[in-house]
């Protein structure tokens, strides 16, 4: 008498179990290869473009959201923003004057030489210090407002913007008093704008992603505004350091500061333009441009898990 057959494990398991088992290995297999599309698609240039594109098209928005912090920042002010004019009138005067008398130069030419660059200057160090802490100081709306990154840079280079043009009014006020000579060429200061606007863009958002990431960069770049200040042709003319640096004076070429105040700056006093500084700004820009996309493709959706 031949023994019985003795069944085996699997045909004692119950056939729900079998199903359930065959359900999750085909589950494994289907969602194991699935992982490594989703991280790829989530650092795709897809994404970044259309992050960019999607904050561009709520302008309404980021725009809203900028003229509403200068307004917040003189809430209950008699003049309000007017408070940015009169504080750049009044430092422009006072070390207009100081200075001319100390290079030796004609106040009627320094006086608008230094209140030009004044006014360039807040614009870069303002999108340069501001752009560290653009998505530290958006951490609210961030978590809670599902809304492309891109805003948060929009918004602080608009609000920086409409600090500019507060301050430009200075400017008008020099060519009332001063009367600097004007040639057709500065009509060349509004291209020159518009590639200043477009650097703020990328400054922004790339000291904005490292700066969530690495809490030490805006203290670090803080301080470091200051030396820059004084390393630019702002207060001190270029002329002076030609004439007592010598060959040495080729040093100030390094700063890129120095080649942005001066696109903008000399066509608005009427001072002929040198090619060399828009050929320098532009590659600035197109390499600035392209680390800043870099790192927003690779970081942009940790952002939210930083700040």
């Amino acid at each position: 008498m031949l023994p019985e057959a003795t069944p085996t494990a699997t045909a004692r398991a119950p056939v729900g179990t079998l199903h359930s088992v065959q359900a999750t290995s085909t589950t494994d297999q289907t969602e194991a290869p699935a992982a490594a599309p989703t991280t790829a698609r989530s650092r795709s240039w897809r994404r970044v473009f259309d992050d960019i594109s999607r904050a561009a098209q709520q302008r309404q928005l980021w725009a809203h959201l900028g003229w509403q912090d200068v307004k917040q920042r003189y809430r209950r002010s008699v003049l309000g923003p007017l408070w940015i004019t009169i504080s750049m009138g009044v430092t422009a005067t006072g070390l207009g004057l100081l200075y001319s008398t100390i290079f030796g130069m004609d106040p009627g030419e320094y006086v608008p030489y230094m209140t030009v660059g004044f006014i360039i200057w807040y614009f870069i160090s303002g999108c340069l210090t501001s752009g560290t802490d653009v998505f530290i100081q958006n951490e609210g709306m961030i978590k809670q407002l599902p809304a492309p990154i891109s805003i948060y840079v929009f918004r602080t280079v608009w609000r920086e913007f409409l600090l500019f043009l507060h301050n430009l009014v200075i400017y008008f006020a020099i060519l009332a008093i001063f009367q600097p000579e004007l040639s057709w060429t500065v009509f060349s200061v509004f291209p020159a704008l518009l590639l200043l606007l477009v650097n703020a863009g990328w400054v922004v958002l790339l000291f904005g992603i490292v700066s969530t990431r690495f809490r030490d960069i805006p203290p670090v770049v803080s301080s470091f505004m200051q030396l820059l200040f004084f390393m630019s042709p702002i207060v001190w003319p270029m002329s002076a350091l030609e004439e007592n640096a010598g060959a040495r004076a080729w040093l100030a070429q390094i700063n890129p500061v120095y080649h942005y105040v001066d696109i903008v700056r000399s066509p608005l006093l009427g001072s002929n333009q040198d090619l060399y500084h828009w050929l320098i700004v532009l590659a600035i820009t197109v390499g600035g441009w392209g680390l800043a996309l870099l790192m927003m493709r690779n970081y942009r959706a940790r952002v939210s898990y930083w700040v």
